[in-house]
């Protein structure tokens, strides 16, 4: 076993010496990435292998997200993608072969492209880990299954079809394709199976296990054929289930070591029709159990080839490779040889007819007794099972039996009969019928020392001759053709060897070691006789074919030989390719069904009945390419005519011109170390061309290593030739450039002395030049300072004006701004003007309602006085206390409206004060004046507004007596006490008289202090008049306006004391009308 570390490497080979498995566990190498020695190094386990279509190379992910791709074929592995999160699922053989999938840890499943490495598609929702991936036979559709549900994917599209929603207390176990059918399996956890069908969704059966006792299926495996499905779980026991029946056909039991079962895989035989009966078993203890689910036998098992490591994972090709993959618990990846694994149970069966010695000699009963017990089959001490049965016959002589008997237990007579009855083989079991029949003996150490000499010259250049498509195939080819020279030095002279060989490489692809020794058996026993006349066509052999033609069809030999056809045109050709170049492959396949059961002449009766089927078709024929073209290419016959046609002239021909005669029967390869020598051709003719092939090819090289020196030498000189011309050329420029210069130097030399001469005249006149320039300069200069004075004297005179009408404009701004602020006075004059004309009419209203209600009152105190009169009742006092009420009543709403004007006034000038103020400040020398005057604002405005304030304590007073008489009033007419109600009123005229005279003299006092402020304000704005000329008038407007305001608050106090005077003489009046 080779052990592999491929840390750190990108790609490589797998194994570095040819693979020997081991006989007793069949490993072949183990490949691991520790990721020791490398920087930054991390141990990448591998997690999951799939093969890919043919089973030539194995996909790999580790648990970091890496995918690698081993190629068994080519001995080479490489990195092909690098997810960057573990992988939960690998799966390939979609349409698209260089295409597979990958289930990430992010619940997602990307698709990815192996030639470019791109992502092809990013298919999304699954909400858990995807952790299984089966794809449909044809590739076009795959279904991936999670915990919670299953997707059905069109891999075309990349669309999803359908999703399968479970129950979160019955989670999905696992949802695949059955193969050979559109059938789908559904697992879940409970044991429960569903069938389905792929195209309509539609269910059709269930699996049921009859045993009450859960399982836990964990793990399934189907059989090729899609007949058989096994389960197995949490128990040592696997169910078999029948999917044509839907129940439990057979129940097997493991070992008692096995306890719980983690996987299942079938071990799949070409040769047997898809119906699997290997199965491998992985349990828990990590080793895979692989048993024969007919006989219920342990045929091997495989486990990891470390100690203290279990396998986790095993993978087998499901159309049957020759390696059996595993993954163990520390992420090593083991390969195994299936067929070393195989080798013991796939031993040919022992023989059916057994010889026993002195059987004439015993009696009577012991030949009963003897052919009874040879009758009954017997089992090998191998443990392997005969198959046939053994039946009485009379004993033949060994020629016979070894004629009649092939390996495997088939009889050629038999085998002679069925393909004589069907005409051919069936398919199934064609191959395995052609191996029995030539009895090859599968040697592969010859075979791989042939291999491993290498690529012979004769076809290292194969694929210009022979461009094939598949790689594959061509690989193959080379590799046989290679070994079939190294084997015999004829075979790598012959040209239509490849034309011979290509067959069988097709039908051979996977396994070349067979189709070398089905070749070398054809070439051995077929091809008899045909290298004696090398390098010319077999001549005796078409010899032997013109006579059977002449014998059975006279008649088209002489056409033949009338248009100078020749067995080398209408025979060499069908033995060259062996007749598949005018069959296709169906019917060459019969054809050769035929050939290999019968004698090795049977072909070339073949090649004559192809000729004699077509005999029509070749009689009208009279050119002779069209013959060649004939015989180079597909027509139209009936294959089984000319098998039939074979048989009966072979039948009917005469001994003396049969080839049966002049051919020995089939001789089978011998197994043994090493393959026979094969010697049968003109050694001299072949050496002879080898040795002149080899001259030709060392004088070719010899030829090739002159004309390469040759080459080199016409370069050289042709190098020479060009340096020597560019030598003289460039001499004949350097002289042709030296006279130039000097020609040159000669007439700078005279221009020069020329211009010497223009200079010393330049010189003079640059110097009287130069004076008269000083001259002018100075004359410029005194100019120059002329003007400048002149032009300081101007701007003199230009400062100056400016100055005087910047001065004259300053003036008339302050006249402006003198005007607009009168103006902005008379505008709030007027404003006040009709706010106290706004005022007066409220006033007036307010007046006309309150004597209104005075009227009213007056009404009702009337006709009390005349209700009083009825009854006697002298109230003329009364009436007098009330109208003298009134009177004051009216002299007090007179103070208050005249408290208020006064007030608004007050404040109006200490507004107009104010921006008077703000208009003297502009001036900063009389800032000091200017707070002086503020302050005694401020002291001024204080005063107003402790007035105002008394004024209005004044105005609540006369308020709350106006309503004091109100209540006095009405309760004199509801009381009926006069007596009471005089007191009432001479008290309450008491108190309105005192104050009035309190009122009065708080009058007179107001009046003087407002005349001491008027004073004081008139010094302040003298004071101002001082500092500034420009506020003269606005001052003496805001004096005028005063003294205008304070005569016309005089006035109004005059008028408002004759309305109360007039008042209280008309209440008098109506007393004294009263009383009268």
């Amino acid at each position: 076993m080779e052990a592999r570390d491929i840390t750190g490497q990108k790609a490589g080979k797998i194994w570095h010496r040819i693979p020997s498995p081991a006989t007793n566990d069949g490993v072949v190498a183990s490949v691991v990435n520790t990721g020791k020695g490398v920087k930054c190094g991390r141990l990448k386990r591998f997690l999951h292998a799939s093969f890919d279509k043919f089973g030539e190379q194995i996909y790999v992910s580790d648990h970091l997200g890496g995918v690698y791709i081993f190629d068994t074929s080519k001995n080479r592995f490489s990195e092909i993608q690098n997810c960057g999160q573990s992988c939960t699922a690998l799966a390939t053989g979609l349409r698209r072969q260089n295409e597979y999938l990958v289930g990430l840890a992010d619940s997602s499943i990307k698709c990815y492209s192996k030639d470019n490495r791109e992502l092809v598609s990013w298919m999304r929702g699954h909400e858990s880990a995807v952790h299984s991936i089966s794809v449909h036979d044809s590739g076009r559709y795959g279904i991936t299954t999670s915990r919670d549900t299953a997707q059905m994917w069109n891999f075309d599209t990349f669309e999803r079809i359908r999703k399968l929603n479970v129950k979160s207390e019955t989670p999905i176990q696992q949802v695949f394709f059955l193969p050979r059918s559109d059938m789908i399996l559904t697992c879940f956890t409970d044991d429960t199976i569903f069938g389905w069908e792929s195209d309509n969704f539609t269910w059709k059966y269930k699996l049921n296990a009859e045993s009450q006792v859960k399982f836990g299926y964990r793990a399934f495996a189907v059989t090729r054929n899609g007949r058989i499905l096994v389960c197995g779980g949490k128990s040592n026991l696997l169910h078999l289930y029948s999917l044509q029946n839907h129940n439990i056909s057979q129940v097997i039991k493991l070992p008692s070591s096995v306890q719980s079962v983690k996987q299942l895989e079938f071990l799949v035989d070409k040769f047997d029709r898809g119906d699997s009966k290997i199965l491998g078993v992985l349990g828990q203890d990590g080793i895979a159990r692989f048993i024969d689910i007919n006989t219920c036998h342990v045929l091997f098992d495989i486990q990891a080839p470390s100690e203290g490591d279990r396998l986790t994972k095993i993978c087998t090709h499901s159309q049957g490779s020759d390696y059996v993959i595993g993954v163990t618990e520390n992420g090593a990846l083991v390969f195994y040889s299936a067929k070393s694994l195989t080798s013991e149970f796939n031993k040919a069966p022992g023989p059916l007819v057994r010889v026993v010695k002195d059987v004439w000699k015993r009696k009577a009963l012991d030949r009963k007794n003897t052919s009874a017990d040879s009758r009954q089959s017997h089992r090998p001490l191998d443990g392997s099972m005969t198959t046939g049965r053994i039946q009485c016959r009379k004993l033949k002589s060994e020629s016979d039996k070894e004629e009649n008997n092939l390996p495997n237990g088939l009889s050629l007579p038999r085998l002679l009969k069925v393909v004589r009855w069907f005409g051919e083989y069936p398919e199934a079991y064609r191959l395995f019928i052609w191996r029995s029949l030539l009895q090859l003996p599968e040697n592969q150490s010859a075979f791989t020392s042939l291999t491993q000499k290498g690529t012979h010259l004769s076809y290292a250049t194969i694929q210009e001759k022979y461009p094939v498509k598949s790689g594959k195939l061509l690989r193959v080819l080379e590799r046989v053709l290679s070994s079939l020279a190294h084997w015999s030095a004829i075979f790598a002279e012959l040209d239509y060897l490849p034309l011979m060989v290509f067959p069988f490489v097709k039908l051979f692809q996977n396994n070349a070691l067979i189709c070398f020794e089905m070749i070398a058996t054809i070439l051995t026993n077929w091809c008899q006789h045909w290298f004696e006349f090398f390098p010319n066509p077999p001549i005796n052999v078409l010899s032997m074919i013109e006579n059977l033609m002449s014998h059975h069809d006279r008649e088209l030999l002489q056409h033949f030989v009338k248009y100078e056809v020749t067995t080398q045109i209408y025979a060499w050709p069908l033995l060259q390719t062996l007749m598949s170049e005018v069959l296709t492959r169906d019917e060459w396949l019969k054809l050769f069904d035929n050939v290999f059961s019968n004698h090795p002449s049977f072909f070339l009766y073949c090649v004559v009945a192809y000729s004699i089927s077509c005999r029509s078709a070749l009689l009208k024929t009279k050119q002779t390419d069209d013959f060649k073209y004939f015989y180079h290419h597909r027509n139209a016959l009936d294959i089984r005519a000319v098998i039939n046609e074979a048989y009966r002239l072979s039948e009917c021909t005469p001994k003396k011109i049969d080839p049966k005669e002049s051919l020995h029967p089939l001789e089978p390869i011998p197994s043994a170390v090493t393959y026979p020598i094969f010697n049968k051709y003109p050694k001299f003719i072949v050496d002879y061309q080898a040795q002149e092939r080899e001259r030709i090819r060392k004088d070719e090289l010899d030829y090739l290593r002159e004309k390469h020196i040759a080459q080199e030498l016409t370069d050289q000189m042709t190098d020479r030739k060009l340096h020597e011309e560019a030598w003289y050329r460039k001499k004949e420029m350097l002289q042709d450039a030296e006279q130039e210069r000097r020609r040159i130097l000669m007439d700078e030399e005279r221009k020069l002395i020329d211009q010497r001469k223009k200079l010393a005249a330049m010189k003079r006149e640059l110097r009287v030049r130069e004076l008269q320039l000083l001259d002018k300069s100075r004359m410029r200069f005194v100019d120059h300072q002329q003007t400048l004075k002149h032009i300081e004297i101007q701007r003199l005179e230009e400062e100056l004006k400016r100055k005087t009408l910047l001065r004259e404009q300053e003036a008339a701004a302050v006249v402006e701004d003198v005007e607009v602020k009168g103006l902005e006075l008379e505008a709030h004059r007027a404003t006040m003007e009709q706010e106290m004309a706004r005022q007066q009419s409220e006033l007036e209203d307010a007046i006309r309602v309150d004597v209104d209600r005075r009227m009213r009152l007056q009404d009702a105190e009337e006709r009390m006085h005349t209700k009083l009169q009825e009854q006697d009742i002298d109230v003329a006092e009364t009436k007098e206390l009330e109208q003298q009420l009134a009177s004051s009543q009216l002299r007090e709403n007179a103070l208050s409206m005249q408290t208020e004007i006064a007030s608004r006034v007050l404040h109006g000038d200490i507004e107009r004060e104010k921006e008077l103020a703000r208009s003297l400040s502009r001036n900063i020398d009389h800032l000091r004046q200017q707070k002086h005057l503020n302050d005694r604002l401020t002291q001024m405005r204080d005063i107003k507004e402790s007035k105002v304030r008394q004024q209005q304590d004044r105005l609540r007073c006369l308020e709350m007596m106006r309503n004091d008489g109100d209540e006095r009033r009405a309760r004199m007419l509801e009381d009926r006490n006069l007596d009471e109600s005089r007191r009432r009123i001479k008290e309450s005229e008491r108190r309105m008289e005192e104050h009035m005279n309190s009122l009065r003299r708080e009058h007179e006092r107001i009046q003087f202090e407002n005349s001491l402020t008027h004073e004081g304000r008139m010094t302040a704005v003298q004071n101002a008049q001082t500092t500034d000329f420009a506020t003269d008038e606005p001052v003496d407007d805001v004096e005028w306006s005063i003294n205008r305001d304070r005569g016309s608050f005089a006035e109004e106090e005059r008028h408002l004391m004759d309305d109360v005077r007039r008042l209280r003489e008309r209440l008098v009046s109506q007393r004294r009308t009263a009383t009268h």
